[in-house]
Parts: C-alpha cells; structure tokens; sequence
C-alpha cells in the first residue's frame, strides 16, 4: 500500500491507495524523472465517489451560508500554510516558471476569498406581479444548490483551476467530484489533502484519478447533476453530446487575438505582447496567438517585438527568471514542429525561433511567423504552444473582421488611443471579453470568464459560476 497521500484518491473522507488497475507517472516536466506514481481508479472505488457524493450533498445543502463562508477561510488560511509546498508542486508536475507558480498560488487565495464571500451574498429576485390576476401577490426566487458536480481540470493551472469549480460549489452548498488531468493531478490531491485538514464531511469532495472509459461513466450517472469542464474544444465537446440532460459549463480554448492600433509608443506594448504570447511556453488558453499591428508601425513594432522575444529566457522552470519551460509532453514537442513546417511549406516566414530549444526537456523555441494564412494550423487552431503569428491591417474595421473570422472566441486584446475604435471594439468583436489597452491574458478571478462560439459556454468568475450551480426556485404568496 501506498504511504504518499499525493498519490491517492481521497474518496468520503479517505484516502484510498489499493487498486486493481494500474498506476500512472507524474513527470517532472523538465528532468523528465517520476515524481511519483497515482494509483488510478476502478469501477468499484468511483461508485463509491459518486454514491458518497449524494450523501455529502444533503449535508452541505443544510449548513448555513455563514458555515459554508467560514469553512472556505479555514481552507484559505490552510493554504497560507502550505504555500511555498503548493509552488514546488506546480512547478515540478506542470513545468511551470516559478514565478508564474507563486502567482498562480497567490491567485488560489483570491479565489477561495471570493468564495467565502460571495457564499453569504447569494441572493434571489422579487418579481414584479402585483397586477392583473397577480394583484395582491408577492413573489421572489431564491437560489438553491444543484448537486453534485463533476469537474473535470487542465494540466495547466493544476491547482487554480480546481478551485475555480470547488471554491464556489463548497461556496453554494454542491459536492463534487474532481477529475485532474492525469499529467498533472498532483496539486489537486494537494487540495484534498487541505480540506481534509479544515474538516469537511464525508463525501462534500472526492478526488478520482481514473480512464477515459471511467471519466465518461461519471459523465452519463443520473447522480451527477452538472459537469464543468475545462480543455480541449475536441474533449469538452463530446463530453457535451453524452451527458444528457444535466447543466454542463465548459471553458475550452482559442487562439487570441491582440489589434496594436496606430499608436506612437510601442516599446511598452511590444514587450506586453512577447510575455503575453510565450509565458508558460504559450499554454495558455488566453495566450495571445494572433498578432494584428496597423500597417503604419507595423516594421517599427514587428523590430521591437522580435528584440523582446529573444531576451525572454529559455529553461529550467524552477529558476526565478525564465519565462518559457517545457512544453507538457513530447506529443506536442512534435506537433508544434510538424505545425511550423507546414505553415513554412506554405510560404510563411519564420522571423524568430522555429524549432526545438532542448528535445530532452520538450522546450520548443519562442516562435514568430509572418505571411502565414488561413486554412494553416498556427492561424486557425489553438496552438497551445510558444508560437504566434503577426500580420497588418489597414483599417480598424479590417482588424475586427480578423479577429472575428476565427471558430473561438474567448477574449481579445486592443490596444487604441481612439475612444471610438474602444467603443466599436466591445459593439463589434464577436468574443465574451474585450481587454483594452492590454493582452488578452489579462484574466481577474471575480470576473465573469469563458468563451462564445465554439470557446465554450456558461461562465467561470466565483459570483457566475455560482449562478450556474445554483437554480432559481420561485415561491408566489
């Protein structure tokens, strides 16, 4: 039996090691050495996950707003204790930059915070009936938990994003269940391990690491009332086309777009735009990956984004100052280079980068290319990888048509001195979040996130997804 509680699934209230599948490698996405071996799952020990999640949603649902608020500041000020233990997880599991770990770990506590107090302001609505046959009546909704809810998380923010979907479920009185992502479940079973310290009930939240084939038998269970999804559009998808009736949200991907008006000082913007396209080797979902410049500063601009580029530092991701590590897995290694040849074979230019850093530490090289066009892969889909395009427009009208003739549409940067052009991008770009005069992955965690076309639908932000695992229940008297 295993003695690492990491390597488990915490299952009503305990962790649970002995299993007949087999066990599957976290890699130290840099050294590629093992961290450590998660026992995976069987049929046996999910039913029990699903079976007690019922339970420990009739418990949660009957504590008090003010309960459910304090126990989300237990788990806050649990983290506070274990922070600099959550940073080396993440940095080692996801390969990501330290500093953009410590961050991520800051951003943890900001979310569990808003949790806390967005639980004791859940309010309803008083509808208006006073008239015709509803005179003399009084009517007003209140929210109620939906029940269990199945969340299934990215590799690439392991432990953030678990708690974009089980902060505001404990918040509103939903169980869950939580899938991590096989490459990088650590920092979730990190998780388990602190609300199992605050003291939460049998049952309020299970974590499972298991198959495909056991993941969508979690899907399709009557017992699981929503899923919230955050990955791949293939992925979140298809998830959409079996889970029946239930509420599902999913957050999935894109391949943003930032406009750089005509603007006079660009030095700023240009290195905004390097850190905002290659940080975390580009995996992530609002990682700018489309580059729109207006033709008048299109070569000043396109020198200083290159000599911006080429200073970002390459390499082991625990070091304080490097900013592009490993990519997640060999798989995309490889896809990426395929990617660029192609977009190369096609008459695009590469202007920097192009290739593979380091094929023993997955690290891909920083990559512009220009004159790459529609239908090629690094233009249309998500990259999800250290490479961006750049291209020209002439007129900001041409720069919205761009940008809009893309399948996703999750946020989008513009950086404009024009009042007019500001308004005309909210009125007019066909996305869920428009971010002037910075990059699109500018993201605040309160803040109502998520994507149109085919980037998802529902919205993460603690207040809205709270809404979206709640219903609302009328009462007329």
């Amino acid at each position: 039996m295993k003695t690492d509680i990491f390597s488990g699934n915490f299952i009503n209230g305990s962790w649970v090691n002995d299993s007949s599948e087999p066990d599957s490698d976290v890699l130290n996405k840099f050294s590629g050495e093992v961290i450590t071996k998660v026992t995976m799952a069987n049929d046996e020990m999910i039913e029990n996950a699903l079976a007690g999640s019922t339970q420990g949603f009739l418990e949660l649902r009957s504590w008090s707003a003010g309960k459910r608020s304090d126990y989300l500041y237990k788990l806050r000020d649990a983290l506070i204790d274990k922070e600099a233990q959550a940073v080396e997880i993440i940095i080692k599991e996801a390969g990501k930059p330290r500093s953009y770990a410590v961050a991520e770990v800051k951003r943890c506590l900001t979310t569990i915070e808003a949790a806390a107090v967005e639980a004791k302001r859940m309010t309803g609505e008083m509808v208006p009936i006073d008239f015709d046959h509803g005179q003399g009546k009084t009517a007003y909704t209140k929210r109620y938990p939906i029940g269990p809810v199945l969340c299934i998380t990215p590799f690439n923010f392991p432990l953030n994003l678990v708690l974009h979907k089980v902060a505001p479920a404990l918040a509103c009185g939903c169980s869950v269940v939580v899938k991590p992502a096989p490459q990088a479940p650590l920092s979730a079973l990190f998780l388990a391990s602190l609300l199992e310290t605050v003291g939460y009930p049998s049952g309020v939240a299970n974590f499972v690491n298991c198959s495909i084939e056991l993941a969508e038998k979690m899907v399709t269970d009557d017992r699981i009332k929503m899923i919230s999804f955050t990955g791949s559009e293939k992925v979140g998808w298809h998830i959409k086309n079996i889970c029946g009736t239930k509420k599902i949200a999913l957050e999935l991907g894109g391949n943003a777009a930032v406009v750089v008006d005509d603007i006079k000082e660009i030095d700023a913007i240009a290195k905004k735009v390097a850190i905002g396209s290659y940080l975390y080797a580009g995996q992530i979902c609002i990682s700018t990956q489309r580059i729109l410049v207006h033709q008048n500063i299109l070569d000043r601009f396109k020198k200083q984004l290159i000599q911006e580029i080429e200073s970002l530092k390459v390499g082991d991701p625990s070091e304080g100052d490097v900013s592009v590590g490993p990519l997640i897995d060999k798989m995309h290694l490889r896809r990426l280079g395929v990617w660029v040849q192609e977009a190369v074979d096609s008459g695009a230019h590469v202007l920097t980068g192009g290739g593979v850093f380091n094929e023993d530490q997955n690290i891909f090289e920083p990559t512009l290319i220009e004159k790459a066009k529609s239908p090629l892969k690094v233009v249309d889909e998500e990259v999800f990888g250290p490479i961006a395009i750049i291209d020209s427009f002439t007129s900001f009208d041409q720069a919205i048509e761009m940008v809009n003739d893309s399948k996703y549409g999750l946020q989008v940067g513009v950086y404009t001195d024009s009042i007019e052009n500001m308004k005309k991008s909210h009125e007019d770009l066909e996305v869920a979040g428009v971010i002037m005069n910075d990059i699109p992955g500018f993201r605040i965690d309160t803040m109502p996130y998520g994507g149109i076309k085919m980037s998802g639908f529902g919205r993460e932000g603690l207040k809205y997804t709270i809404e979206e695992m709640t219903e609302p229940r009328l009462i007329v008297f």
